[in-house]
């Protein structure tokens, strides 16, 4: 059993409950890792942390990232390029990549976000090379302490038969599959409260066959897991499926089994009205990457179409090569800011955009256990100091994407402190970070 926690004297609770309650000077009540109460006058003879001048939100919740790329920021030659070119420049580089490389670039990212109030994230690592696998970025979530719903990638179509990645970064499909059983079986654990979850995801139409698709979506459904996987991310996107499968991205996915509510595609950024209305009736949902599709020059998402659709979207902050930072309140504010360029002032509110970055993120990863702030969901709870200069003169502490800090006080998962004081505190952090930057000039030396 774990000690009670009372996180007390709020100013504000953002709970993004079902009746999106905003409670004014309230406390919650944690205990064994689940939120016990909500309210005002709360007590506890555990440990008290106090929220006095703070906003408290549930942890955010991100749906799309490549941990692995948090190695690869800002790299030469594909800084200004689209995607097809950028993936060119880029595959090389990880393809010297290794099971070092994956775990603390996985420990660094995942440090990232958590500093950014981020509680649970998923991945999708889609390459392999010289024995990594996904145990290795499993392995580093359980260390730092964070709520993770890694995904088994793969790519299987190399350039010489037609596809993106070079033929040394590709695998056997069998060999695939295979792979993906044992990971399930090794790792995904499907009860309430679960600290990591496993995902199938072939990594994009241009880089597994149709068969692979349709294969992992029936291994997915007898295994119970999840489906993800990169859709309609830009115009080579598009074009190719047109090409290359005679149909648009949506019916490509439809044809293949890859609609409905235990699928989420990443980017969605040039669905047309009828896939938009397609993902809606199959509740398919979308993770959203407003950054990642800027930096690439990508396109705005229809973002406002798709919710007022009915399609479940969350956020991600997608791979940090594309983006290149991975802080997912930073992505909630250019979510929100780009939907008023593309659509006026009035298109998004920052409460609207940082419920898709909460319980939309968790609800399109199948977590209605988190991603809200309620009695009995899980205690993943973030904790903004609103007494800085990010905050000062603010008239609303609750619009924390107009006016507030960018990096949170204090996060809890699963009721156990992550962040404390704006620091990491279940890793040693300089050092990792040191690792990082020795693996990244060594490759850069390559």
């Amino acid at each position: 059993m774990m000690p009670e926690t009372l996180i007390c004297n709020a100013d504000t609770i953002l709970t993004m409950d079902d009746d999106r309650r905003e409670l004014v000077r309230a406390d919650i009540l944690v205990r064994d890792g689940v939120i016990a109460a909500i309210g005002p006058g709360l007590s506890s003879e555990g440990e008290v942390i106090d929220a006095r001048g703070c906003l408290v939100t549930p942890g955010l919740v991100n749906t799309h990232h490549h941990l692995f790329q948090t190695l690869t920021r800002a790299v030469p030659g594909a800084q200004d390029a689209a995607l097809f070119g950028w993936l060119q420049r880029l595959y090389p580089i990880w393809a010297g990549f290794g099971p070092e490389e994956i775990h603390v670039s996985t420990l660094t990212g995942l440090a990232e976000l958590a500093l950014s109030g981020c509680s649970l994230s998923s991945d999708h690592l889609y390459l392999y090379p010289n024995g990594a696998r996904l145990d290795d970025s499993i392995a580093a979530a359980a260390e730092i302490g964070m709520r993770f719903h890694p995904t088994r990638g793969a790519m299987s179509i190399g350039q010489s038969k037609g596809g993106l990645p070079p033929d040394s970064l590709v695998e056997d499909e069998d060999a695939i599959l295979t792979d993906c059983i044992r990971v399930i079986d090794a790792f995904h654990d499907a009860r309430e409260g679960a600290m990591c979850r496993v995902g199938i995801a072939p990594c994009s139409p241009f880089t597994v066959s149709r068969d692979l698709m349709r294969e992992a979506a029936s291994l997915a459904r007898d295994k119970g897991v999840r489906l993800h996987t990169h859709l309609a991310e830009n115009d080579e996107d598009i074009a190719y499926s047109l090409e290359m499968f005679g149909c648009r991205p949506g019916q490509y996915a439809e044809d293949l089994g890859w609609t409905g509510a235990d699928v989420w595609h990443a980017h969605c950024v040039k669905l047309d009205p009828a896939e938009i209305d397609l993902f809606a009736a199959t509740r398919t949902g979308v993770a959203h990457c407003p950054c990642s599709n800027c930096r690439l020059g990508s396109g705005i998402a229809p973002l406002v179409d798709m919710r007022a659709a009915g399609v479940p979207v969350g956020l991600g902050v997608d791979g940090s090569a594309s983006n290149d930072s991975g802080n997912l309140l930073a992505e909630a504010r250019q979510a929100m800011l780009l939907q008023r360029v593309a659509r006026g002032a009035g298109a998004m509110s920052a409460r609207s955009a940082l419920e898709i970055a909460t319980r939309g993120g968790a609800d399109i990863l199948g977590r209605p256990d988190c991603g809200r702030l309620a009695p009995g969901k899980r205690a993943d709870i973030a904790i903004w100091d609103m007494t800085g200069i990010e905050a000062a003169g603010s008239w609303d502490r609750a619009a924390l994407l107009l006016a507030g800090p960018m990096r949170v006080r204090d996060l809890l998962v699963e009721g156990r402190q992550i962040v404390r004081d704006g620091q990491i505190i279940t890793i040693d952090l300089a050092q990792t970070v040191a690792r990082q930057t020795l693996l990244a000039a060594r490759h850069a030396a390559a």
